[in-house]
């Protein structure tokens, strides 16, 4: 229940603030939280304030090349991709996988979910064949990580497929 949720992550958020204060890692991610319950909800303004209110408390405690940095540039291309705005989205996913290949490599999982979103991205603006090579880069690398009877294998085939 998306209200009970926002209701939830709040009280998460003012316990993580008196314990720590506003300027912390977990700050950061109780105000992600807050903003996907706010897209789940499709309130897009609210969801995008919370994303960048988190981004902007980790790109002050934390280095910029940090995988949470890319994690909120990614919820916020999502909530971009959500609302239709694909130009957008698709810099935040830039943004989101150019710091995951120098940090995390690119056989990493979440260098997949980059590749994966780009190629939505591609793919809802009419954009076939770009989306094709995004979709097999994240392929490629979910077969190495996971195997081939992984769902998250069967969903890339799938996307492939569509």
């Amino acid at each position: 229940q998306p209200r009970d949720a926002l209701g939830m992550y709040q009280v998460a958020l003012d316990c993580a603030m008196a314990e720590w204060g506003k300027e912390h890692p977990n700050v950061a991610t109780c105000y992600g939280n807050i903003g996907n319950v706010y897209s789940a909800q499709g309130d897009y303004d609210n969801a995008l304030l919370q994303q960048h209110t988190s981004l902007e408390i980790k790109l002050r405690v934390l280095e910029s090349e940090h995988p949470e940095v890319a994690a909120s540039y990614n919820d916020i291309g999502t909530v971009y991709e959500l609302q239709g705005k694909y130009e957008e989205a698709g810099l935040q996913f830039l943004k989101s996988l150019g710091i995951r290949l120098r940090v995390l490599g690119s056989g990493h999982p979440d260098v997949a979910v980059s590749y994966h979103n780009i190629g939505n991205v591609y793919k809802a603006q009419g954009k076939h064949e770009k989306a094709l090579v995004q979709y097999h880069k994240s392929l490629e690398i979910e077969l190495r990580v996971f195997g081939s009877e992984h769902l998250t294998v069967a969903g890339s085939y799938n996307n492939i497929g569509a």
